[in-house]
């Protein structure tokens, strides 16, 4: 017992140096951002899972043409999604002081691995929870220095249905324009996939792992 309580303490301890001591490699976070990437292995493993599908013989074909629509980046360039022809993409609302954070980590490693087939677009967005409240210098900088991410970053704006949502996730979250699903972000780190041929195939919800079974079933990886 005395062992058992020994080790709890200095596990306790360990937990509140790593939360409130800034190090190199998580210098530019401040106690939130500290504390939930901590806690982010023990977040996934108690949050449900929720998969959308569009696959199959009967697959629906959208309404809008994917390839018509293009975002703004954060570095001020605009992507034209018609120069993603052939490629999977995936599209995640992002933010930097919620739990879920932590798949940053995952989703450049899965972009690494994948970037020659696979396009990764993160849109920062403060829908939930005020939990991404920076400019957009301040979303860059974080998601570089801490995550090394890497794969493209749209500027921040509003990725759920009201007269402000930007126009991709209308595409995304309006059956009227991609043929099947109304299901808009439930929250931060929400995952739609499109298929090389522009197709939206999936949504995964925040607690489906990027580099997870099912993701990559998703992915046909």
């Amino acid at each position: 017992m005395k062992g058992i309580l020994i080790g709890s303490l200095i596990l306790i301890a360990g937990v509140i140096v790593f939360v409130v001591t800034p190090t190199q490699k998580n210098k530019n976070m401040n106690f939130r951002q500290r504390a939930t990437k901590l806690f982010y292995p023990v977040i996934m493993k108690v949050s449900k899972s929720t998969i959308l599908t569009n696959v199959g013989e009967q697959q629906i074909k959208p309404v809008v043409n994917f390839y018509s629509l293009g975002t703004q980046l954060i570095n001020g360039n605009m992507l034209d999604f018609s120069t993603l022809k052939g490629k999977k993409i995936m599209i995640v609302n992002t933010a930097s002081d919620c739990g879920f954070t932590g798949q940053y980590e995952e989703l450049e490693t899965l972009y690494q691995q994948h970037k020659d087939s696979l396009v990764i677009i993160g849109v920062p967005a403060n829908d939930f929870g005020n939990q991404e409240k920076y400019s957009n210098e301040k979303i860059a900088g974080f998601c570089k220095i801490n995550y090394g991410v890497t794969f493209p970053l749209a500027e921040k704006g509003i990725v759920i249905k009201n007269s402000n949502q930007l126009s991709v996730y209308k595409w995304l979250s309006e059956k009227s324009q991609n043929g099947w699903n109304d299901q808009a972000p439930t929250w931060n780190f929400c995952k739609y996939i499109i298929d090389e041929n522009g197709t939206l195939t999936h949504f995964l919800n925040s607690s489906v792992s990027p580099l997870g079974k099912e993701c990559k079933q998703a992915l046909r990886l």
